[in-house]
C-alpha cells in the first residue's frame, strides 16, 4: 500500500526529508512559499501542491520543516478550517512552551501534534546514526512511527508536547556553549601562534574524555550529592580566573571566559566554595541567590588555591 505523505517547508532539512519519503517508495506532496525549491523534487516524482490548503488535503500526515513555530501559524492559521484529520509532525525549532501552545492550538481545530526535534543535519537524513526527539499523543506517535522512521530513528520521550522541544533545546544549548568554546581558545590560540590544526588533537582528547566525566558526575548531581572529593569550586574559580587574563593578554575578548568566572564566583560567593563545582547547577537554577558582582572581593579572597 502507497502511503501519502505531506512536507510543508523545503529548506534543506525539509528536500532531505522529501527525497527520503520518496526513496521509501511514499506518494509525496511538497509545498514552500518559493516554489521552485520544489523544482529537483517533483523531477524526482513529487507532487508540487499549488496551495497550503492543498498541500494539507493531499495527506493525514503532514510533516512542518519550518524555521520557528511563528511561520507555522503564518502558514496554517489562515487555513486552520482545513486541518481537522491533519497529524501535524512539527519538526521546526521552538521552545518547549510553545511547543505546548502549539499542541493546544492544533487540537482546538481538530488536528493532533507531535512535536519533534531532530538530532541530525540534511545529510543524515535516512541512516541509521540519525535520531529525532519526539513527544505528544503516544497513540498518534504508534500509529505513525513506521513513517517517522524513514527520516530518523524516533526517540519518544512522553506524552507532553513540549518534551522533545526541551530535549532539543538542551542538546543545542550543550552545543553551541562547547563550540563556541572551542572558537574561543582558538582565538587565544592564534595570538601564542598556534594553529586550529596544530590544537585539534588536545582539544579532541579533552572532550573525548568528556562522557566519562559527565557519567560520573551524573548520579551525583541527580542525588543532590556535591561533595569537593574530586575538585572544589574555589579551586575551578582560580583556574577561570587564570583563563580570564590569559584572554586579556593575549588581546582577545574576555566576554564568554568573564561569564563562566562569574558563575564561579557567585557559587563560591554563596558559600559553596569547598563543594564540587556541579554545585553550580543548583546555583544556576535558583535566581535567589545573589550575582557574583555584589561579592567579589570575598569571591577572590576565596578562590585563591590553598
Amino acid at each position: 500500500m502507497i502511503e501519502n505523505v505531506t512536507v510543508l517547508g523545503l529548506g534543506p532539512m525539509g528536500r532531505a526529508m522529501a527525497r527520503a519519503y520518496l526513496g521509501a517508495g511514499y506518494r509525496v506532496t511538497v509545498w514552500n512559499r518559493t516554489a521552485s525549491k520544489a523544482d529537483a523534487l517533483a523531477a524526482q516524482g513529487a507532487r508540487r501542491a499549488g496551495t497550503v490548503r492543498e498541500a494539507l488535503a493531499a495527506a493525514e500526515l503532514v510533516v512542518l520543516s519550518l524555521t520557528d513555530y511563528d511561520a507555522m501559524y503564518a502558514l496554517l492559521d489562515p487555513v486552520a478550517d482545513a486541518l481537522s484529520g491533519r497529524v501535524l509532525v512539527n519538526l521546526s525549532s521552538d521552545t518547549p512552551e510553545r511547543a505546548r501552545a502549539a499542541a493546544k492550538w492544533a487540537a482546538d481545530h481538530g488536528a493532533a501534534h507531535l512535536t519533534g526535534g531532530v538530532q541530525a543535519a540534511p545529510p543524515q537524513i535516512g541512516r541509521p546514526e540519525a535520531y529525532t526527539f519526539y513527544s505528544g499523543p503516544r497513540d498518534v506517535f504508534d500509529t505513525h512511527r513506521e513513517a517517522l522512521a524513514v527520516l530518523t530513528r524516533p526517540d519518544y520521550r512522553g506524552e507532553d508536547p513540549g518534551l522533545a522541544a526541551a530535549y532539543y533545546q538542551l542538546t543545542m544549548d550543550l552545543f553551541w556553549t562547547t563550540t563556541l568554546g572551542w572558537l574561543h581558545s582558538l582565538a587565544v590560540a592564534r595570538a601564542h601562534g598556534i594553529s586550529a590544526a596544530d590544537f585539534l588533537p588536545h582539544a579532541s582528547s579533552l572532550l573525548a574524555g568528556l562522557p566519562d566525566f559527565l557519567a560520573f558526575y551524573s548520579p551525583r548531581i541527580d542525588a543532590g550529592d556535591h561533595p569537593g572529593d574530586a575538585e572544589r569550586l574555589t579551586m575551578g574559580a582560580a583556574s577561570v580566573d587564570h583563563v580570564v587574563r590569559t584572554t586579556a593578554d593575549a588581546g582577545v575578548d574576555t566576554a564568554l571566559p568573564d561569564a563562566v568566572h562569574a558563575a564561579f564566583r557567585r557559587g563560591v560567593a554563596a558559600g559553596f566554595g569547598e563543594d564540587s563545582m556541579t554545585k553550580l547547577v543548583e546555583v544556576l537554577g535558583n535566581s535567589e541567590i545573589p550575582g557574583a558582582a555584589e561579592s567579589d572581593g570575598r569571591a577572590a579572597r576565596l578562590a585563591q588555591p590553598r
